[in-house]
């Protein structure tokens, strides 16, 4: 099944909630992730809705059921730390995704909350959540000034389904989940947009897949060209029987080095079309959509309308659109539109796990991603079925 955005029967207490509470992501589901846990991850928008100043103290995911029962909790340098470029901080922002610089709140301004926690086993998560927030706000419509608040708002269900298996979209070895779930930080997870008149993050569990070579280098040669790259042209495969629905197979590649968005010439240029590159959007059933993003121009083998097969060759790996370096963007949404849809949790079939990036070691790479990578690979890489390879972990595709 697939999660879709519902009502939950979880009751709210009645009160005055100066600070609202509401979810931005679609009802979700726990999903199993290369660490050995089961992932629940999704974004909250708080918004004080009085003339009082407010400010967040902390924030509970308890169970909806037994509101003792604390599942997660934020506060502290969770919420909000200097000179923390990724990991488990920073997690209130500005709208639409910059770092918060403190847990205030603004009269009539809002916040984003970045919400992920863990379980050992589905059984553990509760089927719906509620979220406890405590601060200082406005205690009735006619407050002068902010006091102590506590209250229960936001009804979450967080059982609504099951996370889709799909094949992997590209084959061969030492390949690294770039900008992948669950921490703020990275591209991806830190990527809440507007677009259509809503606050957006479809690529909450979206990867950047890039090959390394055996030396654990991304290019060998000259770094300027695409071609240097060992990645540069890898075949793309259909993740899933399915239906293709867009395409865009127009866009030259870019210099490696340079990131359009960053470029004050190139960055004009940008567009709700053009910015994933030349791409791909396949209809896999149930609800869910396949997107492939930043493809060779000329290398797409399929058109609107066709049907495809897991597995088929659809494309080649290419450097197009708000890109830097070759590398496939990919992640499933819940609707046709790349901007509009919102993020669904998945897992690949099969794969091993042959180890991890070091964060640093992505942080401190210059814009052509310079440097040896792999010192964390494993001595033996292990076989997993039906995980979601987490942020910077090596994977090894079947051939």
């Amino acid at each position: 099944m697939i999660a879709t955005t519902g009502s939950t029967a979880a009751r709210v207490p009645d009160a005055f909630t100066s600070v609202t509470v509401r979810p931005l992501s679609a009802s979700t589901f726990p999903f199993p992730g290369s660490d050995g846990k089961y992932h629940i991850v999704y974004d909250l928008e708080l918004t004080n809705a009085s003339r009082v100043p407010a400010t967040l103290d902390k924030l509970d995911v308890v169970d909806a059921a037994n509101t003792g029962t604390v599942i997660a909790s934020y506060s502290g340098t969770r919420l909000v730390q200097q000179n923390c470029p990724y990991g488990d901080c920073n997690r209130l922002r500005h709208l639409p995704s910059a770092p918060a610089t403190d847990t205030a709140i603004p009269a009539q301004e809002s916040r984003a909350l970045f919400v992920d926690f863990t379980v050992d086993s589905p059984t553990q998560a509760p089927k719906t959540v509620l979220h406890h927030l405590y601060g200082q706000g406005a205690a009735n419509p006619g407050s002068a000034a902010p006091v102590a608040i506590d209250y229960l708002a936001a009804p979450l269900d967080i059982a609504a389904g099951a996370p889709r298996v799909i094949g992997a979209p590209v084959k061969g070895d030492r390949w690294v989940a770039l900008n992948g779930c669950c921490l703020p930080g990275f591209p991806h997870r830190s990527s809440l947009a507007t677009f259509n008149g809503q606050l957006i993050n479809g690529q909450r569990f979206a990867i950047d897949w890039k090959q390394a070579n055996e030396d654990g280098a991304f290019y060998t040669g000259d770094k300027t060209k695409n071609e240097s790259y060992v990645d540069y042209g890898a075949t793309i495969y259909a993740v899933a029987d399915g239906t293709i629905t867009s395409t865009l197979d127009e866009l030259d590649p870019n210099p490696p080095g340079i990131l359009p968005a960053a470029d004050p010439v190139l960055a004009p240029k940008i567009t709700v079309e053009n910015v994933d590159g030349n791409h791909i959007v396949q209809d896999i059933g149930s609800g869910a959509f396949a997107f492939y993003a930043h493809l060779e121009k000329g290398s797409l083998l399929v058109h609107p309308g066709d049907k495809v097969t897991k597995g088929q060759m659809i494309a080649k790996l290419g450097n197009t659109g708000n890109a830097n370096a070759s590398h496939l963007h990919f992640h499933l949404m819940n609707g046709p539109s790349v901007l509009g849809s919102d993020s669904l949790p998945y897992v690949i079939d099969r794969f091993s796990y042959d180890g991890q990036v070091a964060p640093q070691a992505i942080i401190d790479a210059d814009d052509y991603l310079t440097g040896q990578f792999l010192q964390g690979r494993l001595p033996n890489p292990e076989p997993r079925t039906e995980q979601l390879p987490s942020a910077l972990a090596i994977v090894n595709f079947p051939a």
